[in-house]
């Protein structure tokens, strides 16, 4: 027999409703209910607005200044990445912070238009501080950590790609890595990263000479502070690079302290790894030496 429903009874709750009961109470607790979007804007246009620099202002009907600010942050971001590490790179990264806070304070201008003259001033102050510091400081931590990394050598700036893979490290490959300080009779060598090319990897033997070093039986020009003498084996997951540091010489050592102590510091092991450099770099040969 078919079931008639009466207009009479009410619907019976769904086993959701006491949680739609609790969203509601919570709400009204934290005023929820009485924030509302400005007149025109969607919910998708502000969480777009808060998202997208200069969007705001094409959401409020200012389109030919939005598509202007979107322009120069897009601009400012391909700034930012060709001259990765440069002063040029930080004004870039000042510029795109400032371009996305004003656009996030003209979104909210409405709620703002009557407020006090220092409350504003505060709210201004606080979108810079949950802006940058909650996502661009952040962001280009990661970035500069995880992805890439300007290192400074001498007065040029070289680009790191701090993703790849060990592994497929050559002789000949430039490599960035970590040093530690050495400390040896009259000798300090300081701390710090290093860029240079790896002259041997594991299980290569290297012969010095007088006039030469020898990796596998070919002679190569010997380079500064190498050993005149004895041979070594490169041992499993270390690769062999000549080092290249600020050297000081505070004790008068030997000539034999320091290339012993530069030995030491020319096997690499792979732990020690940072990244290796891009070739090129938007178009730019990065020059290494």
């Amino acid at each position: 027999m078919k079931r008639i429903e009466s207009p009479y009874y009410p619907p019976r709750a769904s086993w959701y409703s006491p949680l739609l009961r609790v969203g509601h109470a919570a709400r009204r607790v934290i005023w929820i209910d009485r924030i509302h979007l400005p007149d025109g804007i969607s919910l998708r246009a502000f969480l777009l607005s808060l998202l997208l620099p200069g969007y705001a202002f094409v959401a409020r009907r200012e389109r030919l200044i939005g598509r202007v600010i979107m322009g120069c942050y897009a601009f400012l971001t391909l700034a930012f990445m060709v001259w990765l590490g440069s002063p040029l790179a930080n004004i870039g990264f000042g510029l795109m912070l400032s371009l996305h806070v004003s656009s996030i304070i003209f979104l909210l201008n409405p709620w703002l238009v009557k407020a006090r003259f220092l409350f504003r001033i505060a709210s201004g102050l606080m979108v810079l501080l949950v802006v940058g510091g909650g996502f661009y400081t952040p962001i280009r931590a990661q970035l500069e950590t995880k992805w890439l990394l300007p290192l400074r050598i001498d007065e040029r700036v070289v680009i790191v790609q701090t993703f790849a893979a060990r592994h497929s490290i050559k002789s000949g490959d430039w490599v960035a890595y970590s040093l530690a300080a050495e400390r040896s009779t009259g000798l300090y060598a300081q701390a710090g990263l290093g860029l240079r090319p790896v002259l041997a990897v594991a299980g290569d033997r290297i012969r010095f000479t007088a006039v030469a070093f020898e990796v596998n039986g070919i002679a190569n020009p010997r380079l500064p502070h190498m050993p005149t003498t004895g041979e070594l084996v490169v041992p499993e997951k270390n690769w062999f690079l000549w080092p290249e540091l600020a050297i000081s010489n505070r004790g008068n050592a030997t000539e034999s302290a320091i290339s012993t102590a530069m030995l030491q510091l020319a096997l690499v092991s792979e732990t020690q790894f940072i990244g290796k450099p891009f070739k090129r770099w938007f178009g730019r040969r990065q020059k290494f030496s």
